[in-house]
């Protein structure tokens, strides 16, 4: 039977005859794999998120934990899912041999990782959680925090967290006021309450390993004075072995519109419940250098972004595959051409105004997972090639694309599920159907992890202007030689590729221009605006690159694939017009308003 969750089908071009991720095996990184290799994971992520995952993910959602003023209850089909992703390899599956890891592409990874966000992105939370936490001490920390705190995170013993907002900070992290204060010993004391940690406190595991941003005193001010913590829940010693609980008290849980089943805490630090060592805070360990902290723990929201978008496609290609699935088993309603009562009612797939809620969603899902595995190629790319000009022109890509990656599959998959649940009409907002629950769980991903307006900033404001432009004209090659192919592969491809040609050089022409006035502040006024353009925009060269991959491709997919594209072309790509009009005016209506004419 096929699947609701994913289609296997679509992994497979996606990374077999679009990406080329056999290619990545002639990289001795990867030499020890070969397509059986990353078939084997694929098959196993699916068998185990169809049997471990998503049977209990409506349960998770209606009996999200809860905290009696002692510790905090979840229902019991989290753990043993968790368990099983350990045990299957899968916390570090990209990490060194000699770490414990499979040092599995980042490409294939990610392909993995989807079939359980589709299944359950509660429960998927805190494993994807742990698996950034572990990555950054790897990437930053000393071998001893490895020792002591990675390995047991592979094993499935310890879980991770970061720490970062606060309440009157939100994602002003310049505001934050945590402070470290350093002790004789090394260690340094914490005192401060973070917000929003998710999976900041529960019984399973023997552990929690949090990252923690703080400042120590007498440090430069702002972002430039933040550093980086390692504060277990229990402190470890130098055989691994458990010793006194840390000063992290849960204050209480937030309780959020969807993502139920990932804990959501409000966490003090240094509040005096506990005093380990006999004395006042929380005990910390510094990753890395002082007040590095947040160049560190940007390691782990970028690779957390990329993972947001990941997610936010998984859970429109779910809902969109499940109503896809509701519209061709509901029989309703009649042929307008024929208009006889007397004829059998058709399935609504047949009527036109459905046809066009699933066909978008098909070009936002598909789009946006061939957008974020694209992104998953550039890690390994950038991780595994031996060419310095290849490793910088890769980085500056992938720095550009990641707001991208992040921001498009979470606005265009929450609008996917939206339409998921159009499709199944009333049902379609009952608790009895799944889609409800989707688009509860995407609408967090606008947010989450840098909002949509961050995203927009960091794209206008840093990404597009760093090193003289060097990101965008790398991104510019790379259409340009999409467009060049297009060209030369047929009437309809180069139709496609002049649209195409037609956005980017409009788009690269508005960015200059808005630019040019020296006003930072008129220039960022609509960069939200930016995002969405630039977004779709990417998105219609990475539909045209399906296209291509898809070529003269007999059979329904290709058919599938190519007509998805089409759709994009003429329906979404068009879009962009009227708001590169907009954006080249300068307009500045929302700067122009005051707050007392709200």
């Amino acid at each position: 039977m096929r699947s609701t969750l994913l289609s296997r089908r679509d992994l497979d071009f996606l990374l077999y005859e679009w990406l080329d991720v056999e290619e990545l095996t002639k990289r001795g990184r990867f030499a020890d794999h070969s397509r059986e290799t990353f078939d084997d994971i694929l098959e196993l992520s699916e068998q185990l998120a169809t049997k471990y995952f998503a049977p209990h993910n409506k349960r998770a959602d209606a009996q999200e934990p809860s905290f009696d003023g002692d510790k905090v209850t979840i229902i019991p089909e989290v753990a043993v899912a968790l368990d099983v992703f350990a045990k299957a390899g899968l916390v570090g599956a990209t990490l060194d041999y000699e770490l414990g890891g499979s040092q599995l592409p980042t490409t294939v990874a990610q392909a993995s990782a989807a079939w359980f966000t589709a299944a359950n992105a509660g429960t998927t939370g805190y494993a994807f959680l742990t698996a950034a936490n572990a990555n950054l001490l790897v990437a930053h920390g000393s071998a001893e925090d490895v020792r002591r705190y990675v390995r047991p995170m592979l094993d499935g013993r310890f879980f991770g967290t970061m720490a970062l907002s606060e309440p009157q900070a939100g994602s002003s992290l310049a505001d934050i006021v945590t402070r470290a204060e350093p002790r004789p010993d090394g260690t340094y004391r914490l005192f401060g309450t973070k917000m929003w940690i998710s999976g900041g406190d529960h019984e399973m595991g023997e552990n929690i390993v949090h990252l923690v941003l703080a400042k120590i005193p007498g440090g430069p001010a702002g972002t430039k004075g933040i550093s980086l913590f390692i504060v277990p829940r229990y402190l470890v010693g130098a055989d691994g072995a458990l010793g006194e609980r840390n000063d992290v008290v849960l204050a209480g849980l937030n309780h959020k519109m969807g993502y139920r089943g990932t804990v959501n805490t409000l966490l003090n630090f240094g509040e005096g419940k506990f005093t380990p060592g006999g004395a006042p805070g929380a005990v910390g360990y510094l990753v890395g250098e002082a007040h590095r902290g947040l160049s560190y723990m940007f390691h782990m929201m970028n690779e957390a972004r990329i993972g947001v978008g990941l997610g936010a496609a998984s859970l429109g290609y779910t809902g969109y595959l499940k109503s896809l699935d509701y519209a061709r088993g509901r029989p309703q309603g009649r042929s307008k051409a024929l208009g006889d009562p007397n004829e059998p009612q058709v399935p609504i797939v047949e009527h036109p105004d459905v046809k066009r809620m699933l066909l978008a969603q098909k070009s936002y899902a598909e789009g946006a997972l061939a957008l974020v595995l694209f992104c998953a190629r550039l890690v390994d790319e950038q991780r595994t090639t031996e060419s310095a000009d290849e490793k910088r022109r890769v980085t500056l890509l992938l720095d550009l694309l990641t707001p991208i990656a992040k921001s498009w599959p979470s606005q265009w998959c929450v609008v996917a599920n939206d339409l998921a649940i159009q499709v199944h009409g009333g049902y379609g907002y009952t608790r009895e159907y799944d889609v409800e629950q989707h688009y509860r769980d995407n609408r967090l991903n606008p947010i989450h992890e840098g909002t949509h307006g961050i995203q927009g900033l960091d794209l206008l404001g840093r990404k597009v202007t760093q090193q003289g432009g060097a990101s965008l004209l790398e991104l510019g090659a790379r259409v340009t030689a999409t467009v060049a192919a297009a060209r030369a592969s047929g009437v309809e491809a180069a139709a496609l590729a002049a649209q195409l040609d037609s956005a980017w050089q409009r788009l690269v022409e508005v960015t200059a221009a808005l630019w040019s006035t020296g006003d930072v502040e008129a220039a960022l006024a609509n960069s939200s605006v930016y995002l969405e353009t630039f977004g779709h925009i990417v998105l219609a060269w990475i539909w045209l690159e399906q296209f291509l991959a898809a070529g003269t491709g007999a059979g329904d997919f290709y058919e599938g694939k190519r007509h998805a594209a089409r759709y994009f072309y003429r329906h979404e790509l068009p879009k962009t017009g009227p708001a590169l009009d907009l954006l080249a005016r300068a307009d500045s209506t929302t700067r122009e308003m005051r707050d007392a004419w709200f």
